[in-house]
């Protein structure tokens, strides 16, 4: 049912993201020349450092012992040291959990790694120093190399819709059913990663392996604490808690903001791609959706992602057209009219036959495989 690869089936086998990696690669082939190790704790390898060849290998973020440094600096390597003091590590080899970005939830949101890089975001975003935007750019460079080793081989469908939509509402429970359906049809669900519409579909897919009955308990536990404000403490919590008492649920994507920093990550989500970068999040996020997008109702921003979607199917710049399909009619064609003009631009051209406007939730899953041929 699940079809997300497990993590590193298909990285570049040059690449080093565990220390298990770093001890398999050593003992295998006797040289780390020409290796990429991310992120990998080695204070406790030096002598593998001393006295492995390491020509023209790349050591990113990784502690190690002075001596191992200077040795293999020696050799040609490059060493980008770890940097200290900072709230996320710039160079890590994986996406984040839930469990990593709210560690120290109990304390508070404010006291989490999710919270404190948001803060480091708000203090450096404008002061326009060159070391702080370096290390922005090389985090969500290495969040998006993550991300790929992560989907390698996934039918990815794209969850759009508003971060407004409230636990306990119809149209919450809605969005829920549409993530389970997809996931249990073999897709690996994607959303921008917030509350709302988003946290829904993404708690779909986590109820995909259990019985249809955890999905209505889990609605109506979750209905106790609507919405982020006032508290994403209280928040947050409530889906820990359902994550506590059914666990091991399905895999899916979430793909959200530090941008957006007022609005915190849905715990749903197994794996969180989390960026600094706006712009490089909304265009990773409809670029991996290679299976197609169903847009919920929302407002600017799921507007924005029409028509970011939109454009690479109109060109067919990143190859076929994938399907889109919109979700009720009034909101599409009267509310915010999206629809009209998305369909006047497909007129004649091979986008034509992959979009299609619904009127509920229910028809979306017909209507993607409908498109997709």
């Amino acid at each position: 049912m699940q079809t997300m690869p497990a993590h590193a089936a298909h990285h570049d086998d040059r690449e080093i993201e565990t220390l298990e990696e770093f001890d398999a690669t050593v003992s295998a082939r006797g040289t780390l020349a020409g290796h990429r190790v991310q992120a990998v704790d080695l204070t406790d390898r030096t002598r593998e450092l001393l006295t492995t060849e390491t020509a023209g290998a790349v050591f990113l973020g990784c502690a190690m012992r002075e001596e191992a440094a200077a040795k293999i600096r020696t050799d040609g390597a490059l060493v980008f040291p770890p940097v200290p003091d900072l709230p996320f590590d710039p160079y890590r080899g994986h996406v984040y959990s839930p469990d990593e970005l709210f560690e120290s939830l109990a304390d508070g949101y404010e006291a989490t790694p999710d919270a404190q890089a948001y803060a480091w975001f708000q203090r450096t975003k404008a002061d326009g120093d060159i070391h702080a935007s370096m290390l922005r750019a090389v985090h969500d460079d290495s969040v998006s190399d993550a991300l790929d080793e992560l989907l390698s081989s996934a039918r990815v469908v794209g969850v759009m819709g508003g971060h407004a939509m409230a636990r306990g509402t119809q149209e919450y429970a809605g969005a829920a059913r549409l993530g389970r359906e997809l996931a249990r049809a073999g897709f690996t669900v994607a959303t921008g990663g917030g509350p709302g519409a988003m946290e829904a579909a993404n708690l779909g897919a986590h109820a995909a392996p259990f019985g249809d009955e955890m999905l209505t308990e889990s609605l109506e536990l979750l209905s106790k604490a609507p919405h982020f404000t006032p508290s994403i403490t209280q928040w947050a919590t409530a889906a820990f808690e359902i994550r506590a008492r059914w666990p091991h649920g399905g895999r899916s994507v979430g793909i959200p903001t530090w941008f957006y920093g007022h609005e915190p990550p849905n715990a749903f989500a197994s794996h969180i791609a989390k960026y600094f970068a706006n712009a490089t999040r909304e265009d990773g996020l409809l670029a991996r959706c290679n299976a197609g997008v169903v847009f919920l109702p929302g407002a600017a921003g799921t507007v924005q992602e029409i028509f970011d979607n939109a454009t690479p199917n109109y060109y067919e710049s990143r190859g076929e057209p994938t399907p889109m399909v919109l979700v009720n009619r009034a909101h599409w064609t009267e509310k915010l009219p999206a629809w009209p003009l998305l369909q006047s631009l497909a007129r004649g051209r091979s986008m034509e036959a992959r979009i299609a406007l619904v009127e509920r939730i229910e028809e979306a899953p017909e209507a993607l495989k409908r498109l997709g041929g």
